[in-house]
């Protein structure tokens, strides 16, 4: 079994999804010590931003005289769809920015939903390549937003996440999510609290 585990905060040991998925990593690795982990670091080493360039090579794979940087791009796109492929699980570190995900996060995303690797189109609409595997989320939030009205008319962070996956054929998704972490230092404890018993649920499930 291999598990892919991603990050995407830029706040280091400041983060809280960074202290999620660590924690979620090493519940699911005690329970299974046969899984193989991967790691990638979105924010240390972020995939450049899709230009119009980028995207006439790595979306629309029109590969003819590439440059070395297109074929350098067109190459890491590549790995990153493979990597993605290869895994089992996944693990993503996914906190909300501005009611959405971070940059870093969405130009993964960009790179990995490859026609025709990932997913493809027919006459009946697009359909998912990539089913079969586990995607956990570890969400966090600096208000509360889950169950309420505000979370329905602002949520483009979980709802994202989910909606792309589910675009991919990945079903099986689910999410340790750590609300109010910005109100208050006890706020953050009982988000942290209660994130840490879905990761023991989840993770030795």
């Amino acid at each position: 079994m291999t598990l892919l585990h991603i990050d995407s905060s830029p706040l280091g040991t400041a983060s809280v999804t960074r202290q999620l998925t660590a924690n979620f990593v090493k519940a699911w690795t005690a329970a299974r010590p046969q899984t193989t982990v991967v790691y990638r670091d979105l924010a240390t080493a972020p995939p450049e931003h899709l230009s119009g360039e980028l995207m006439q090579v790595v979306k629309y794979r029109n590969l003819e005289n590439l440059n070395p940087h297109q074929q350098g791009e067109l190459a890491l796109t590549d790995a990153l769809v493979d990597e993605f492929l290869a895994a089992d699980v996944l693990v993503i570190g996914a906190p909300m920015y501005n009611f959405a995900i971070p940059t870093q996060l969405k130009v993964w995303i960009d790179r990995i939903c490859q026609a025709g690797r990932t997913f493809r189109y027919t006459e009946k609409g697009p359909v998912g390549l990539a089913g079969g595997r586990k995607v956990i989320v570890a969400s966090a939030r600096g208000g509360r937003y889950a169950g309420t009205p505000m979370e329905t008319a602002l949520d483009h962070q979980e709802a994202y996440l989910k909606a792309v996956m589910g675009f991919v054929g990945i079903t099986d998704i689910a999410f340790v999510r750590a609300e109010g972490v910005a109100m208050g230092p006890q706020a953050l404890a009982q988000a942290l609290e209660s994130a840490g018993r879905d990761i023991e649920r989840l993770a030795t499930a």
